[in-house]
């Protein structure tokens, strides 16, 4: 049975490599920072391997480590920005102000993820509900009042 699970996170890993970098590049909006997270994200799931309870689970698992571990860089990140008292200049790979994707930083931590996932990710309410562990309900109402943030945003 270990072994089957071990057989199945690694080919998750592998084939959903791109989507899980994606999700993680939404966040951070840097390529070395993305890849460093899918990185971590994957040795995590493997050293936590014994955790998962049923295997049909193991997807949304991989999913919720890969967007704890972007959040967890950012708080990260946040800390030693403070600490350096903004001295460092930005990274050169970082958006541009034009990028659609900045808007998103007006938003919650969860309601980024919830948006990112149904309109970058394509994926079903019931599906963002299962990996962010709340209620269908939740899901479209925070999706909703997020959308409504957007919209004031982009108003002159």
């Amino acid at each position: 049975m270990k072994q089957k699970i071990e057989a199945e996170a690694e080919n998750l890993l592998i084939t959903n490599y791109e989507k899980y970098y994606r999700l993680a590049y939404s966040y951070v909006k840097n390529e070395q920072d993305a890849l460093d997270i899918v990185q971590e994200s994957a040795y995590r799931a493997i050293k936590e391997l014994d955790k998962v309870r049923e295997r049909s689970f193991l997807s949304t698992w991989i999913y919720r480590i890969v967007i704890h571990t972007a959040i967890d860089f950012l708080r990260n990140r946040k800390r030693i920005e403070v600490s350096l008292l903004d001295v460092e200049a930005p990274h050169e790979d970082q958006y541009r102000e034009d990028d659609p994707l900045e808007l998103l930083t007006v938003l919650e931590e969860k309601d980024r993820t919830i948006v990112m996932l149904k309109y970058l990710e394509e994926w079903k309410l019931e599906e963002i509900a299962e990996v962010m562990d709340m209620n269908v309900s939740t899901v479209k109402s925070r999706l909703y009042r997020a959308l409504k943030k957007l919209k004031i945003a982009l108003e002159p």
